[in-house]
């Protein structure tokens, strides 16, 4: 299970006519190799789309992922909930869930999470790096932000609505105030410790105890970036998952792999010279996993390691999956 993919802008940046056959030929032999179950697919609104037109580009790329799943019918199903992703797993086909990375398309109006629900939307982060009506990114640490009156409603109406509720990306005074009032488990689609490489993006000790005692699961981000500052090999990243297991309990460990490589890849100009990202170099990866076929070197490292089977199973699906079955009800 794969908890943080970006390859639905890779997919909304053709037109509609392409979308099905694009992914068919470029992304699905790419999860097949790797192994990929269950999909999801955040929806992540670049600034060249903010702030008009931020919900037509949302519902663009629910709508591309809806495409998707009517053009490949024998190999994915986008799900809503734990059965229907148990069903199309057990019948060999590649379960999509579909997120929201940040919310400009919803902004204060709170009550379209009710809307982005009935499309399928089953996961939600309510920021990126920097600050939006709902809550500060971690790029904004030093404001010492928390959520914001509308962030706090969004909570709640998530919990109702049974979306679960993404503080990857949410600074460290969002997060504990996320921490602090919800009733339901948290997850964290991508993030790394922050004890190992002492970025804002990456998560403290306390923050991974806090996710865990809700319940929740923290899926490590396999960039290079915020895996380590000079060595970002598969050792250092493996160094991520023993840490976390170690601090939160592997039952609260998997993966979260963001792989950008692709969509920056395509998707930025030619004349552009610089493709960092909050200094951050996106290209930059552990040797072997650019891309989802890589995944099968994780599971390796992880053995390696000395992880025993079970645990293996856990991080690479099976807690994630626990969340799912727990949160993601009909």
């Amino acid at each position: 299970m794969d908890a943080h993919n970006d390859l639905l802008m890779t997919v909304a940046a053709r037109p509609p006519a392409q979308w099905s056959a694009f992914f068919r030929a470029n992304w699905l032999p790419q999860l097949r190799e790797g192994g990929v179950d269950v999909q999801v697919l955040p929806v992540f609104i670049d600034t060249a789309f903010q702030p008009e037109q931020a919900l037509r580009q949302t519902l663009r790329m629910i709508e591309s992922a809806h495409t998707i799943a009517a053009g490949s019918p024998g190999d994915v199903a986008l799900c809503r909930d734990a059965d229907e992703i148990d069903r199309a797993v057990a019948e060999g086909r590649i379960a999509l869930v579909l997120a929201l990375e940040g919310c400009p398309a919803v902004d204060t109006d709170v009550e379209l999470l009710s809307t982005l629900y009935r499309l399928g939307v089953r996961i939600t982060s309510f920021t990126h790096f920097g600050r939006s009506a709902l809550a500060d990114g971690s790029g904004e640490d030093a404001t010492g932000g928390r959520l914001t009156r509308a962030g706090v409603d969004a909570v709640g109406l998530m919990e109702e609505l049974g979306m679960l509720l993404d503080v990857s990306h949410l600074g460290a005074e969002g997060v504990a105030h996320v921490l602090e009032i919800a009733n339901r488990p948290v997850l964290a689609s991508h993030s790394c410790a922050r004890a190992l490489r002492d970025h804002h993006r990456n998560l403290t000790d306390e923050q991974l105890r806090g996710i865990a005692n809700t319940g929740g699961v923290i899926c490590v981000n396999f960039l290079a970036a915020f895996v380590h500052d000079s060595d970002p090999s598969m050792e250092r990243l493996v160094d991520h998952f023993e840490h976390m297991a170690g601090v939160a309990g592997p039952e609260h460990v998997g993966i979260g792999p963001d792989f950008v490589w692709q969509v920056f890849s395509e998707l930025t100009p030619r004349w552009c010279d610089d493709l960092s990202v909050e200094g951050l170099d996106p290209l930059a990866h552990v040797a072997g996993l650019r891309g989802p076929s890589g995944l099968p070197l994780v599971t390796a490292a992880l053995l390696r390691r000395g992880f025993d089977e079970a645990t293996v199973t856990g991080i690479l699906g099976g807690n994630l999956m626990r969340l799912f079955r727990q949160e993601l009800t009909a």
